[in-house]
């Protein structure tokens, strides 16, 4: 789960500022910054950024293109571009912390356009209620679930062990589960038992979990698609009164680019890692830091309904197999011209 980002940068574009800094320590995760900034998209579709360390590239649908160096090498039987068999839909899907929240509407969403779902949670109870939920709407054979703590290693291990039991691979893996202990105080203030749930769970989970999703997707002809949650904080803004989850989530960021890099050092073309941004999702999670006016005025205007994102987060999703597209993307809900025109369009 994914507290959303407090800033939406995209190349070529200009930047917007509201000023906020009155109560920035009092706003609720994606508010937290002293300063709010919104950067507005570039009408073109696509623009090249004029960015070199990036050069990438952006349209205005919220989905960058992130265009890397690619390393032409000689092609051999074992090589991973000849031994591809292409993606065509139905996909087959996993989906990390979806029992609730937007883990739980992309689970629905993706069954609504025909795909094959298997959800995991750490509470066992919570699985078994969510899989009689989606099975009852879109029947026995199309959704599967399991218990599995992200933090530990021997449980992703058996979460990649029952998806290869009930799909044989699986195409699209997100990353969604995520924690900020429900609990929002300086970092002076917080227990260790609180910096450890988030810590673990957002940074050794997500370690773990891509470790053991590109593993399993470099055997599957196929290959595969493995988007990362990103959430406040992964922009490099400070997130005060949930600072630990602000630095976890900037980690994200840096492990998704990493991951990235290392597959192009591999020569690697059938396995690709993505950024996946839900922007604010009225969840329990976002809820719980909403304690001003000013942050809930914030959360009316710009937060969505975890069902509204998942209808244009999913689409999105589906289309960069479907095309056979082996670019690594920045899939974004709330974009910054967006954002800019239901904050300007209050009366």
């Amino acid at each position: 789960m994914a507290i959303p980002c407090a800033s939406l940068h995209f190349p070529s574009s200009s930047s917007l500022l509201l000023k906020a800094s009155s109560f920035s320590s009092q706003f609720p995760p994606l508010l937290s910054p002293s300063h709010l900034f919104l950067t507005v998209c570039s009408r073109q579709t696509p623009t090249k950024s004029t960015n070199a360390r990036n050069s990438n590239y952006t349209n205005n649908t919220g989905i960058a293109y992130l265009n890397y160096p690619v390393v032409v090498k000689a092609q051999t039987s074992s090589s991973s571009a000849l031994s591809r068999e292409p993606m065509l839909p139905p996909f087959n899907v996993l989906i990390t912390g979806s029992t609730k929240g937007i883990g739980y509407a992309l689970a629905k969403e993706f069954l609504k356009a025909g795909d094959n779902v298997i959800i995991c949670s750490r509470s066992a109870e919570r699985v078994e209620s969510a899989v009689q939920r989606l099975r009852e709407e879109f029947g026995e054979q199309r959704v599967w679930g399991t218990k599995c703590d992200v933090r530990e290693g021997k449980d992703v291990k058996d979460l990649v062990a029952f998806a290869q039991e009930s799909l044989k691979y699986i195409d699209i893996w997100i990353n969604n589960a995520g924690s900020n202990a429900y609990s929002y105080k300086p970092l002076a203030e917080a227990s260790d038992e609180d910096l450890i749930e988030v810590v673990t769970t957002n940074t050794l989970g997500l370690m773990i979990c891509c470790r053991e999703a590109i593993k399993m997707t470099l055997n599957q002809p196929r290959g595969g698609h493995i988007f990362n949650i990103d959430g406040a904080g992964s922009d490099g803004r400070p997130t005060p009164r949930f600072a630990a989850y602000g630095a976890t989530k900037r980690s994200v960021v840096h492990l998704t680019k990493s991951l990235q890099a290392e597959l192009r050092m591999q020569d690697v073309q059938n396995v690709v890692v993505h950024n996946l941004s839900p922007g604010m999702v009225t969840t329990d999670l976002l809820m719980s830091g909403a304690t001003t006016k000013q942050a809930k005025f914030f959360i009316n205007v710009l937060a969505e309904p975890a069902e509204v994102v998942a209808e244009y987060l999913v689409p999105n999703i589906r289309s960069i197999p479907a095309n056979g597209s082996a670019k690594p993307t920045y899939i974004r809900f709330l974009t910054g011209v967006k954002a800019y025109s239901q904050i300007f369009s209050v009366k």
